[in-house]
């Protein structure tokens, strides 16, 4: 996995969009202008971070020893995936798929409209 092959997935979800960044340093991919997905490039071993139903977000933390909870936003419902670990491509795009589904689920109806 690069950061090319991720920034394509995310991308290719309806919607989304690469906003600006923190910084020059990370990448933010939102949808209807909340983020769904950071890649901070300057961490090393390269990283995502996703956010997560609480549910899901433990059970990932307790089934992938490279799944943390996130650094930087509420604990609680962002994981941080270490991608130089045993991550499989397609359990990230499943991660991916659901972090996207959890920010979409939360918009405003007129929102989601949208992206039908």
């Amino acid at each position: 996995m690069n950061v090319e092959t991720i920034s394509q997935y995310c991308l290719s979800k309806k919607g989304a969009v690469e906003d600006f960044p923190f910084d020059e340093e990370t990448l933010v991919f939102k949808v209807g202008g909340k983020m769904f997905a950071l890649i901070p490039l300057e961490k090393i071993p390269l990283q995502i971070n996703l956010k997560c139903d609480p549910e899901k977000a433990m059970e990932l933390r307790e089934q992938y020893e490279d799944v943390q909870p996130g650094w930087h936003m509420s604990k609680k419902y962002w994981n941080t995936i270490i991608l130089e670990g045993n991550i499989r491509w397609s359990d990230l795009k499943d991660w991916i798929d659901h972090s996207y589904d959890e920010v979409v689920r939360v918009l405003k109806k007129s929102e989601r409209d949208k992206l039908k």
